[in-house]
C-alpha cells in the first residue's frame, strides 16, 4: 500500500468555495478515485490544507487524477490555492515522523 501526506495553502477567503467543491465532488473525479482504491481525508487549519491519502500503489494514486477531468479539476483548484508561477499547486510533502499499527505496512512519500 502507498500513503501520502501533504500540505497546501489556500488563497485568503477561498475556504468556503474549496469546501463546497469537495462537498459536491465531480462525479468523474469520485469515480476515478473509487476505481483506483483511493481513500483520502483533507483537514483545514488557518488557510492551510492537510491531505492524507492511501492507495494500493503510487501509480493508482496518479491514475485517480489523470485524464481530462483531472486536468480540469487541478485547473479549478489552482484558482483557490497558492500556486507556482506556472499555475501548479505548491505542494509541501509532510515528513513521516511516526508510524504505528496498520500504517507500519505503508510506503509513504516522505
Amino acid at each position: 500500500m502507498f500513503a501520502t501526506a501533504q500540505t497546501f495553502a489556500l488563497k485568503p477567503g477561498c475556504y468556503a468555495e474549496y469546501k463546497k467543491a469537495h462537498d459536491e465532488l465531480w462525479p468523474e473525479i469520485a469515480s476515478a478515485m473509487h476505481e483506483n482504491g483511493i481513500s483520502m481525508v483533507i483537514h483545514y487549519h488557518e488557510d492551510r490544507l492537510f491531505l492524507f491519502a492511501t492507495a494500493p500503489s503510487r501509480e493508482a494514486l496518479s491514475r485517480s487524477h489523470a485524464g481530462e477531468a483531472g486536468i480540469r479539476w487541478h485547473e479549478y483548484m489552482a484558482t483557490l490555492m497558492v500556486t507556482n508561477p506556472d499555475g501548479s499547486t505548491i505542494v509541501d510533502p509532510l515528513e513521516t515522523a511516526f508510524k504505528f499499527g496498520e500504517f507500519e505496512e505503508y510506503e509513504f512519500n516522505s
